[in-house]
């Protein structure tokens, strides 16, 4: 009995079991994929957009490699819902998200609030609003605007910023934060 239960357990579902135990146990890696590793070798993000009505839950990398055709549904996904311009996203603004909905522990998608802005929206944003960038990182598709059912602001601030991979805005008064895979750095309240 014993050997039929050591056979069935594979080298890579031990390594994965033990990857997981170590996760839990370290207290901090030093970017958002550290937080994604030993979770079965596959990386996931759930999110709906209430300005589309769509939905996406989706594994987008496995065992190494990003899967192109789910690459090309997130990509569709954070495209300009004003326009529907896409760009490619950036992977690490992806992975930065992913991590932290792991990090929230939560079974809630993401609102995507905004992702992909052209040129023309950003414009149109920044002359209705002095907290909008002229060079945001949502023009180069490298920044995200998430809100999540049940999680605050700060809540998803603090597992954003834990992740050490880029920018982490609060916008407590919208009800949203901003992430980037740009420079450390973070704001608001």
């Amino acid at each position: 009995m014993m050997d039929k239960i050591a056979s069935s357990i594979s080298r890579r579902g031990f390594l994965g079991a033990f990857a997981a135990t170590a996760v839990i146990a370290a207290p901090t890696y030093s970017n958002a994929a550290g937080f994604l590793r030993g979770g079965g070798d596959i990386r996931r993000l759930k999110m709906y957009s209430g300005r589309t009505g769509e939905s996406i839950d989706t594994i987008y990398w496995i065992e190494g490699d990003y899967i192109p055709e789910a690459m090309t549904e997130m990509n569709r996904f954070f495209r300009d819902w004003r326009n529907g311009q896409t760009l490619q996203i950036d992977t690490r603004t992806i992975d930065i998200a992913a991590a932290t909905q792991n990090l929230l522990d939560s079974s809630q998608p993401y609102t995507l609030i905004s992702g992909y802005r052209s040129p023309q929206t950003n414009a149109m944003l920044r002359s209705n609003s002095s907290g909008v960038a002229r060079n945001s990182l949502h023009l180069q598709g490298q920044a995200a605007d998430l809100r999540m059912q049940g999680r605050s602001v700060s809540q998803m601030a603090r597992a954003a910023a834990s992740c050490n991979a880029g920018g982490v805005g609060r916008y407590s008064g919208s009800n949203f934060i901003h992430i980037d895979c740009g420079a450390v750095r973070s704001w608001g309240s």
